[in-house]
């Protein structure tokens, strides 16, 4: 079994400050093999505050799977965010945009989705699509497919089209050609699972599609603050989500999702 922790939308400049040191407190407990965190984790792209992120994510444990978000791009600095969109992100986080996990029962693929000429939309480019499918198409079969994005390949209901990412039809039609199971990402501030078979109709495919809430940002827009935890078991799948609660100042488990591997891809159990 392999154990994900699935955070996004950290948002430091607009941070929920209470529930920082208890969510760090919860990763510790949760035994992790891998942190994925989906993007966002500043709120206006400035160096103190990817100074603070980059603090935060010392305090995770590691390995991690870390991708940029929209708000990681300089909003009011035009020549910035047209010429060296991602200056800071390279310089305080990573310089990998394409960071990549592997072992011996899962493959994690982190894809950069922030794009200089939108400001909260996102997408995904044909080189993109051609370096996943390069990574995951001669996988043994055994291990399962991971892609971290901020941007989502789904959507709750009730949210617009315009928020899933660009090019989404076209990069999963191609992925399922790789048996890509399961597509991370964040940005709405809701959480949510599905299979990609409700949108995208592909014969014999159905990933799942989780999005997470926002970890730890003061715009919980409904919700608490939350992350995720999935826990893979192939061919199984669980999906707990861990929620701020107020009164104990702890996250606790909130709800658990259980899917299996079946012929037409991964379904929902009762589990």
């Amino acid at each position: 079994m392999r154990a994900i922790v699935h955070l996004s939308d950290i948002h430091f400049g607009r941070l929920n400050h209470e529930v920082v040191s208890p969510l760090i407190d919860a990763n510790a407990e949760n035994n992790s093999d891998l942190v994925a965190v989906a993007g966002d984790l500043t709120q206006r792209a400035r160096s103190h505050q990817f100074k603070e992120a980059r603090a935060f994510l010392d305090r995770l444990p590691n390995p991690q799977i870390v991708v940029p978000g929209n708000h990681d791009v300089p909003l009011h600095n035009v020549w910035t965010r047209f010429l060296n969109p991602l200056r800071k992100y390279r310089q305080f986080i990573t310089e990998d945009l394409r960071p990549v996990y592997q072992d011996e029962e899962i493959a994690v693929l982190g894809l950069n989705t922030a794009r200089s000429l939108t400001i909260k939309g996102g997408r995904i480019n044909d080189r993109q699509v051609a370096w996943m499918r390069e990574r995951l198409c001669d996988l043994d079969e055994e291990i399962v497919r991971i892609v971290v994005t901020h941007h989502p390949f789904d959507l709750p209901e009730g949210h617009h089209e315009r928020h899933l990412v660009g090019r989404a039809r076209m990069a999963m039609e191609t992925l399922a050609s790789c048996g890509a199971d399961v597509f991370l990402a964040g940005h709405l501030h809701v959480s949510h699972t599905t299979h990609s078979a409700t949108r995208y109709k592909i014969k014999g495919h159905s990933a799942l599609v989780v999005q997470a809430g926002t970890a730890t940002s003061a715009r919980g827009r409904g919700e608490q603050n939350s992350f995720n935890v999935i826990r893979v078991n192939k061919p199984r799948i669980t999906v707990d989500r861990f929620e701020w609660q107020p009164e104990r100042k702890a996250f606790g488990l909130a709800t658990s999702e259980y899917f299996r591997l079946a012929s037409e891809g991964w379904v929902r159990t009762s589990e």
